[in-house]
């Protein structure tokens, strides 16, 4: 036995020596890396992060905005925006930048901020919208030619035209509609829609409205008009002119057939 116990020591300090030796290894190996001779990267080059906000912002035609470009890098070399609109004024501070951009007109405009950290250089996106809901949606009473209403539709003050839709609803089912995607002017505009619709007496007193829609890419700006009812009493000018004149002829009628009788009364007397 005591022969024994010096031989099992000497195996247990030779594993332990061959643990440790391992270990001081893998911290070396570490250490230099996957060629052998390279460092591990520093925190300074580790993937990072570029953020722009808002990364979605609607303004009136002519506003402005403010964007914020921020990063996770600790030492940023170079932030920089990319963007079509006129640039006001820059601040910054510690790991951010915001920039100012004036007479926003353009109805979409993509804007990109890049940041560059240990040679390595990534950005993010903010899209910018010019659009102005439409001041007021007004419905004329119908008026009643002949045979057939006429529908009149004014929209005010409205941007982009090429993105608005006018619909006419009757008792709440479209009777018409109509995308203004043909005219691309870059100012408010004022749209009137006509339209004409036959008179058949199931849409008497049906309740017509107007609606005005903006489709912005996502981006849906709706107004409407109060409701007018379709009634016989709509006159149309022509109607109007006919009824004057009858009035006016059935009162010439009893003129002269008061006077017959009025020159009769005094022959008599």
């Amino acid at each position: 036995m005591g022969s024994l116990l010096p031989l099992s020591l000497l195996v247990l300090l030779a594993a332990a020596y061959r643990g440790g030796g391992s270990a001081r290894w893998r911290r070396a190996a570490r250490a230099q890396g996957p060629g052998g001779n390279s460092p591990e990267p520093s925190e300074t080059s580790a993937s990072f992060w570029v953020r722009v906000s808002p990364a979605f912002k609607a303004v009136p035609p002519g506003g402005s905005v403010w964007l914020n470009c921020s990063s996770s890098c600790p030492l940023p070399e170079n932030s920089s925006l990319s963007t079509r609109l006129r640039r006001g004024r820059t601040l910054s501070g510690p790991g951010w930048v915001s920039y100012e951009l004036l007479d926003v007109r353009a109805w979409s405009s993509e804007v990109r901020c890049f940041v560059t950290c240990a040679g390595e250089t990534r950005g993010a996106t903010a899209k910018i919208t010019a659009y102005k809901q439409p001041h007021s949606v007004i419905l004329d009473p119908p008026v009643l030619v002949g045979s057939e209403y006429t529908l009149r539709c004014h929209v005010t003050h409205v941007f982009p035209v090429g993105f608005l839709v006018v619909t006419l609803r009757r008792g709440g089912r479209v009777i018409y509609s109509e995308n203004l995607e043909r005219f691309t002017g870059l100012d408010l505009a004022n749209v009137t829609l006509t339209y004409t619709l036959p008179a058949r007496p199931r849409d008497f007193l049906q309740p017509v409205t107007c609606h005005a829609r903006l489709n912005l890419d996502g981006l849906v700006v709706r107004s409407s008009s109060a409701p007018m009812t379709l009634t016989v009493l709509a006159w149309s000018p022509a109607p109007k002119v006919l009824a004057s004149t009858s009035i006016a002829a059935f009162v010439g009628i009893l003129l002269v057939v008061g006077a017959t009788y009025l020159r009769k009364w005094l022959l008599m007397q």
